[in-house]
């Protein structure tokens, strides 16, 4: 019989291995291509500049993030490249304040503040401050925060700068398809 032939198992291991490489790159490309800034779930950073919405999508049956029209953020236009540039220095200060140890960012961190994924969209924001007046009332809680809910964000000492890269950055986050994540978001937002 041909199954007991060691060259047979040997065979039939190199070409699963090969086909299943195969597939392996395959998904590896196709996978960069979708996460990467600028592919068809994460926009570049220049979206700063577009008023940001969350809303059912049939088609995909979950909630997701749309860039709509102009909606300029601190009242100015960001070219790509100082968008970039803004968006990165946020990173950096939420990376430097430790923001993780309390608050979660698509779906890493610590689940005692709350998720920061969907920030710029939260009711709380969305509701009380429309528009260009969002960034301005969000720049102002980062750098003096106040009770919102059970625990009190502690003052980081943020300077306006470092504010305004901040909210940047979490106008940015709240553009990416991030294919329904957190779960209920938009759900809370429509009731």
């Amino acid at each position: 019989m041909y199954t007991r032939d060691p060259a047979f198992w040997r065979a039939a291991a190199v070409s699963s291995t090969l086909f299943m490489s195969a597939v392996l790159v395959i998904l590896t490309v196709n996978t960069l291509q979708t996460i990467s800034i600028g592919g068809s779930n994460v926009p570049t950073y220049d979206v700063i500049n577009r008023q940001i919405t969350y809303a059912y999508d049939p088609a995909q049956h979950e909630y997701v993030a749309r860039a709509g029209g102009e909606e300029l953020l601190f009242g100015r236009r960001y070219t790509e490249k100082e968008a970039t540039a803004l968006v990165a220095r946020g990173k950096l200060v939420i990376q430097s304040r430790a923001c993780m140890d309390c608050h979660t960012f698509f779906g890493n961190g610590a689940y005692y503040a709350p998720d920061l994924t969907r920030a710029w969209l939260d009711p709380i924001w969305a509701s009380e401050y429309p528009g260009p007046k969002r960034g301005a009332a969000i720049t102002a809680f980062v750098m003096h925060p106040f009770r919102i809910g059970f625990h009190v964000m502690p003052n980081l000492h943020l300077s306006k700068e470092e504010a305004q890269a901040v909210v940047a950055y979490l106008k940015w986050m709240s553009a990416v398809n991030t294919n329904g994540f957190p779960d209920g978001f938009g759900r809370a937002q429509s009731r």
